[in-house]
């Protein structure tokens, strides 16, 4: 059977559900109107009050319109502020709201024959902060989803799976987007090092005010700023901000010596190409460095069959709220142990010892230690190292050594 992958986009005013599966050329959106290109579903809910039947969207606003009943709107905020709405005389937390509404969400999938339950489900907002990842991994665990199967992007790692899962020569160069909303216009523009193996790609982000007049003016001297002495591919223009059909002069400058795209299903589609990505990809030739990811790899210095090997703990381009690095060995020769910090293709690195100091003394190789890595921070990890004892015949001294290394 093929695996299907759901990505949704979600705000507190709107969300996208798109899909992708096996033989599919691209991931589809699901439109509430059938044949139309309105992707935005309002993140809003309502309850049927004779059934008790929920309702999502522009279908729940139409119910509680016509029915003097409630309707809560801005679930996210509501789940993370621990708000309630009362519905038919009963109160209901923001945040069961929230999951209701997400599980209606897959439901609608239903119609499309795609099923509720996903083979990995990818949601992306915004800013994904830590507060949201611990929010979306509650939903996993309501909808008994296993936490492998859950995977959470900002729209800027969106945006990266999306492009290098376009045809090559839509990312031959820079790839760019810019997200124009009423409040702000922000201009991110991926690069990729092809010295390095996997390719390292990184984000540049600029801002700008948003543009209330004139539009098609400033824009256009935006966009020759922005691009001069650069070779960029393709251009994304995402957001409300777009709307109107105000790019005249602007839109000729934008497709200068290059493709452009409107639209505003791109990160729900990137969210499904990165889901695809991690799960059957592990040949997937880049490495995404953006603000949240760790940009070294840190692995451990081992012996094994008489030859010194790497173990990697923790992978660059990890995400550092989800990376987590463990392992077990047995300690041979000095009371110390050595980790390689190393950035990708950098093949010099550098070496970190941890001192084991106030090790009990014991002969060689009967000492069980384990290890684990935990990211503090992009560019800061905590390394704990547990003395395990050997079994029966080496108590164990219950000491722990732990260390702050600054990447």
């Amino acid at each position: 059977m093929a695996k299907k992958y759901i990505g949704i986009d979600i705000s507190d005013k709107y969300a996208m559900i798109s899909y992708y599966m096996h033989g599919m050329s691209e991931p589809g959106t699901f439109s509430m109107v059938t044949g139309s290109e309105i992707y935005q579903i309002p993140v809003c809910i309502s309850q049927k009050k004779d059934t008790g039947k929920w309702l999502c969207g522009e279908e729940a606003r139409r119910y509680a319109r016509e029915n003097g009943a409630p309707c809560a709107e801005g679930l996210l905020r509501k789940a993370l502020s621990g708000e309630s709405v009362e519905f038919d005389k009963e109160g209901c937390s923001g945040q069961k709201l929230l999951f209701c509404f997400l599980k209606l969400l897959l439901g609608l999938l239903v119609q499309l024959g795609e099923g509720e339950r996903p083979d990995r489900l990818a949601i992306t907002a915004e800013n994904m902060n830590l507060e949201l990842r611990t929010l979306f991994r509650q939903f996993a665990d309501f909808m008994q989803l296993p936490q492998e199967c859950l995977l959470l992007l900002d729209y800027r790692e969106s945006f990266y799976y999306y492009a290098y899962s376009q045809p090559f020569e839509l990312c031959v160069h820079d790839t760019a987007l810019f997200y124009f909303t009423t409040k702000k216009l922000l201009l991110w523009r991926l690069s990729r090092d092809r010295k390095t193996i996997p390719q390292v790609v990184t984000i540049a982000e600029e801002h700008y005010r948003a543009i209330l007049e004139n539009r098609d003016r400033e824009f256009t001297e935006i966009v020759k700023k922005a691009f001069q002495g650069r070779f960029v591919s393709a251009v994304y223009l995402i957001g409300s901000g777009f709307d109107g059909g105000w790019m005249k002069k602007s839109l000729s400058a934008v497709c200068m010596g290059r493709r452009a795209f409107m639209g505003k299903n791109l990160f729900s589609k990137g969210a499904c190409y990165a889901a695809a990505v991690k799960a059957e990809r592990p040949d997937w030739p880049y490495i995404y460095m953006g603000d949240d990811e760790i940009k070294m790899n840190v692995s451990l210095k081992v012996e094994n069959e008489g030859e010194t090997q790497l173990l990697t703990l923790i992978m660059a381009g990890d995400n550092w709220y989800e990376a987590y690095g463990e392992c077990e060995v047995i300690l041979n020769g000095s009371p110390s142990v050595d980790f390689w910090l190393c950035p990708p293709g950098d093949r010099e690195g550098t070496a970190c010892s941890v001192e084991l100091t106030g090790m009990p003394a014991r002969e060689d190789k009967t000492t069980r230690l384990r290890i684990t890595v935990r990211p503090e921070a992009a560019d800061r990890l905590c390394i704990s190292i547990r003395d395990m004892g050997f079994g029966e015949f080496v108590k164990s001294s219950e000491k722990v050594w732990e260390q702050t290394v600054t990447l």
